[in-house]
């Protein structure tokens, strides 16, 4: 028997040994560190949802949403709303309901119906132009203040200046409409 070469193999070995240790302690290193900046990313995430129209830029977290984002939805429900036609509001009355929180679905559902009929029977048609959108991120409610321009058979009968307050919930991953009413604290 060979002690030299002994000797080497078993100075090679913990060398080797030792490589493989470092190599581990690094990979735990590594693993520790990783596992702090996920802990630390946990509830800070930002979900990006687009909106009927992208107009500026905004952000979402798990149970808010941005003043901006608040705004380009105020604008859209007050457009499906407001802005209708005894042909366009049974389109417009589905469209809206897409985005009614569950809870109030039957509630606008109906009052979205009775609107139709009655737009239809005296052949009535409304528009509206926002003027002014103030978002509450506290609320995650919109105030849009505008002018809305009732006409009855092509004749118009009135035009006012009104503020309509839209209420948001943001749930599921998706921002819900509340209520939609007028709004009289000027």
């Amino acid at each position: 028997m060979d002690f030299a070469k002994l000797d080497n193999d078993i100075k090679e070995m913990r060398r080797r040994n030792r490589g493989l240790g470092l190599s581990v302690g690094g990979l735990i290193t590594a693993l520790l560190a990783c596992l702090v900046i996920i802990l630390n990313l946990i509830g800070t995430e930002r979900t990006i949802v687009v909106p009927p129209s992208i107009d500026k830029t905004f952000w979402v977290t798990k149970d808010r949403a941005s003043h901006e984002y608040l705004e380009q939805m105020g604008s859209f429900i007050a457009w499906l709303i407001l802005d209708v036609t005894p042909t366009s509001i049974d389109w417009k009355k589905d469209v809206l309901l897409n985005y009614v929180a569950p809870d109030q679905h039957g509630a606008m559902k109906s009052r979205q119906e009775v609107e139709a009929e009655r737009l239809k029977h005296i052949n009535a048609s409304t528009s509206f132009l926002p003027q002014q959108l103030v978002a509450n991120e506290t609320n995650q409610s919109v105030v849009v203040r505008g002018r809305l321009r009732t006409q009855v058979n092509g004749q118009e009968t009135a035009l006012e200046t009104k503020a309509y307050l839209a209420e948001f919930q943001y749930m599921g991953g998706r921002i819900h409409l509340k209520s939609f009413k007028e709004y009289h604290n000027e």
